[in-house]
């Protein structure tokens, strides 16, 4: 066999090779900065069609998707590598919306007034109105936050359903500031919608919003002391509240 012969069987050979196995590549989100004008309805767009998105907000950023979509909370439990009795928060635009999805009847628009919009997650017991059999299914309370931000308040508004909201972070790492922190989870999401450094980009600002359960009438309940712990205390005991 002459010497081009050999070289011509060889390159078929390493040809051959290198297309087998196929190589996967994966799909990555796209990055959209929030200050583009479309990108409100973008991320509403990207929730309507069942998509995991990442957002900013008033403390981290966090992974959102339709709260009544059965698929999307499935994939949004999964992407987290999550426990599906971990409960997740949903995220709503006005009072009158914390009242539709949460049993607040007890609770007077005073003193949900001085907790929200903020970095506050108020534990209710769902209404009927939440119907997702996938969300929280190993509780009948739900956390419901309107944040202090500009573009997840115009999105949630757009969006006109709750969105359920949980950190951009696998289980069990730190929550983040900024994309660049969970840039490992890009090929899982529809969107990642950027918003700079939040937070100062502080390390201590890492700890999101401060949990209470106001489920029952006269108490509360502090289930995370979060970045308002403070503020959220003294709102609650000047409106006659006690701790559980």
């Amino acid at each position: 066999m002459n010497l081009m012969k050999r070289l011509n069987i060889f390159s078929s050979l390493l040809i051959s090779r290198s297309a087998s196995p196929k190589m996967k590549i994966e799909k990555m989100a796209p990055v959209l900065p929030i200050s583009l004008e479309t990108s409100s309805s973008k991320a509403a767009e990207y929730l309507a069609t069942g998509q995991v998105i990442a957002v900013p907000t008033d403390t981290i950023y966090g992974l959102a998707c339709s709260a009544n979509c059965p698929e999307a909370i499935k994939k949004l439990y999964s992407i987290k590598g999550r426990d599906s009795a971990k409960p997740v928060a949903i995220c709503v635009t006005y009072i009158d919306n914390v009242r539709k999805w949460g049993n607040a009847d007890h609770l007077s628009n005073d003193l949900l007034n001085s907790l929200l919009p903020g970095p506050v997650t108020v534990v209710l017991e769902k209404t009927k109105e939440l119907n997702n059999p996938f969300l929280n299914p190993k509780t009948t309370k739900i956390g419901i936050r309107i944040p202090d931000h500009t573009f997840i308040n115009k999105v949630t508004e757009k969006f006109d359903m709750p969105i359920a909201l949980t950190s951009a972070n696998f289980s069990n790492e730190p929550s983040t500031l900024s994309v660049k922190e969970f840039e490992h989870l890009y090929c899982h999401l529809g969107a990642v919608f950027d918003g700079g450094v939040l937070s100062q980009g502080l390390d201590q600002n890492r700890t999101g919003s401060t949990v209470v359960d106001l489920s029952k009438s006269g108490c509360y309940s502090i289930i995370r002391r979060g970045t308002s712990y403070e503020h959220v205390v003294k709102v609650l005991e000047e409106n006659g509240l006690t701790s559980c």
